[in-house]
């Protein structure tokens, strides 16, 4: 039943986007042809950014793994806001002495930079596309955390490229898997991507969240993921 229902809703997709389809040459490019994005700070200018927006979405989703000690990166910003009085202690790491929210100085790519077993979650959002190495850093937080603790961890798909002297990489699900599946057990990661060609396009163009609709932004199309959420946890 399922494969007809899949036959089904690919011959409805390839009627639905014939008819939507517009002609060349009537595409009404608007405010949308120019070589510059409409703002170049990812949105930040215009109000809340559009993978801001799915970050949020996807933290508050998982809010109640954010319990005992919770570990996340440069301030602990997400650890407040969906903690509350579940966290026991909240550390932030950072790389830079002179952040005064660190409780922790240290190069994630050092494998002594965490201690094993110390953390009940940590929420690593937009950072992994910064590390040459990510794999490296992976089997870090993994060992970083205790039996059962969670990992939430965010990183970008299709995303401007701002930070253009330390920004590596995006993602797709495949390559997160790929990366846990070498630390974490197959049956304890579990996603939740974000995007579409319009909410893509926007963050593209640096429009906010608040510009678009709820509707065109819960639309998930895995053509065009923006934002990449997984959840794994540490048997």
């Amino acid at each position: 039943m399922s494969r007809v229902l899949d036959r089904i809703s690919r011959r409805l997709r390839r009627v639905v986007d014939r008819l939507s389809r517009v002609p060349v040459g009537a595409v009404r490019w608007g405010d949308l042809r120019n070589l510059q994005p409409i703002c170049s700070q990812f949105g930040f200018t215009r109000g809340k950014p559009v993978d801001r927006h799915y970050i949020e979405c996807f933290i508050a989703g998982h809010a109640t793994d954010i319990s005992g000690r919770v570990l996340e990166i440069k301030d602990a910003g997400y650890t407040r806001e969906f903690g509350g009085s579940r966290v026991k202690q909240s550390d932030v790491l950072d790389i830079r002495p002179d952040n005064p929210a660190a409780t922790i100085i240290a190069d994630l790519n050092d494998p002594r930079a965490l201690k094993s077993g110390a953390f009940d979650c940590v929420i690593f959002t937009q950072t992994l596309q910064l590390i040459f190495e990510p794999a490296k850093v992976v089997r870090h937080l993994h060992r970083s955390l205790r039996p059962g603790g969670v990992l939430l961890l965010t990183v970008p798909g299709i995303t401007p490229v701002r930070s253009r002297d330390t920004w590596y990489w995006s993602f797709t699900e495949l390559a997160v898997r790929g990366l846990l599946e070498e630390v974490f057990e197959p049956s304890q990661i579990a996603f939740q991507s974000f995007g579409n060609v319009v909410s893509a396009t926007a963050f593209l163009q640096g429009l906010a969240a608040s510009e678009l609709t709820d509707e065109e932004l819960a639309y998930y199309d895995p053509a065009y993921p923006m934002l990449i959420g997984t959840r794994a946890v540490k048997a």
